[in-house]
C-alpha cells in the first residue's frame, strides 16, 4: 500500500504507474534492499546525489519566490534547511570514510543523468509557477519516501545499506513528505481547484511523470557505476 502523501500526489502517482514502479523498484534500490548492490556503483550515486542535492536545494529555495502564502515559503525553506544541513551530512559520512571529502563531493563533475534531471527542475521552477515546480519535485521526496518504508520492512538484516534506508524511514522524513503533500494539495486547491477536471492537470501530470522517468535514469547512471 503507497503511504499517505496527500490527494494530490496520490492522483500524479496513479497517472504515472508503470514508471513510478520502475522508479521504486529500480535495481539499484533491490540492491540497497538485499545487500547486493556493488559499493563502486553506492559510492557513484552518492557523489552524484550530493551534486544533486546542491542543485535540488536551489529549486526549493526558488520555490520560496513562487510562493503566495507564509505556511509555502515555510514549507519550502525548511526543505532547504533539511536537504543542506541533514540530508548532505548523510553523503559527507558515508564518503568520508571511502577518503572523499567534501569539498571534493562539492567539486565533482555532474553525469549527464544528473544535468538532465536538476536542470529540468529548475526550468519547471523559472517557466512554470509554484505547481509546476512542485510536480516536478514531488517525485524526488515522496518517491524516497515510499521506498525508504518499503526497504525498512524488507531489508535483508546484513545489508550495508541500512543506514541510507534508514534516512528515509525515519519518522522525520515521513513528517516531511506529509508536510510538503499537504501543503501541495493546499496550493491546488488554492490556484486550480478541482485538478482532475482542470485544463492544468495534463500538464502537472506531466511535469511529474517526466520527472519520474529521471529519476529511473538517475539510479541507472548509479547503478553503471564508474
Amino acid at each position: 500500500m503507497a503511504p499517505d502523501y496527500g490527494e494530490t500526489f496520490a492522483l500524479w502517482r496513479a497517472k504515472a504507474a508503470d514508471p513510478w514502479r520502475d522508479y521504486t523498484h529500480h535495481p539499484f534500490v533491490e540492491g540497497l534492499r538485499d545487500g547486493s548492490l556493488p559499493r563502486h556503483a553506492f559510492l557513484h550515486y552518492l557523489v552524484q546525489d550530493y551534486v544533486f542535492l546542491v542543485h535540488f536545494a536551489r529549486a526549493w529555495s526558488l520555490g520560496v519566490v513562487k510562493a503566495e502564502t507564509l505556511d509555502e515559503m515555510k514549507v519550502c525553506s525548511a526543505t532547504v534547511d533539511a536537504l543542506v544541513n541533514h540530508e548532505m551530512a548523510l553523503h559527507i559520512q558515508v564518503c568520508a570514510t571511502e577518503g572523499i571529502d567534501e569539498q571534493t563531493l562539492f567539486n565533482a563533475a555532474e553525469a549527464p543523468e544528473n544535468l538532465a534531471y536538476t536542470r529540468y527542475v529548475l526550468d519547471a521552477g523559472h517557466q512554470g509557477d509554484f505547481l509546476d515546480l512542485m510536480a516536478a519535485l514531488a517525485p524526488c521526496v515522496m518517491g524516497y519516501g515510499e521506498i525508504g518504508l518499503r526497504l525498512a520492512q524488507d531489508k535483508a538484516p546484513d545489508t550495508p545499506y541500512a543506514d541510507w534506508i534508514n534516512t528515509y524511514a525515519d519518522p522525520g522524513y515521513q513528517s516531511l513528505c506529509k508536510t510538503v503533500g499537504a501543503m501541495i494539495d493546499d496550493a491546488v486547491a488554492r490556484r486550480i481547484g478541482d485538478l482532475a477536471n482542470s485544463p492544468r492537470g495534463a500538464v502537472l501530470q506531466n511535469r511529474f511523470t517526466t520527472a519520474t522517468r529521471l529519476e529511473i535514469a538517475f539510479w541507472q547512471m548509479g547503478l553503471n557505476g564508474q
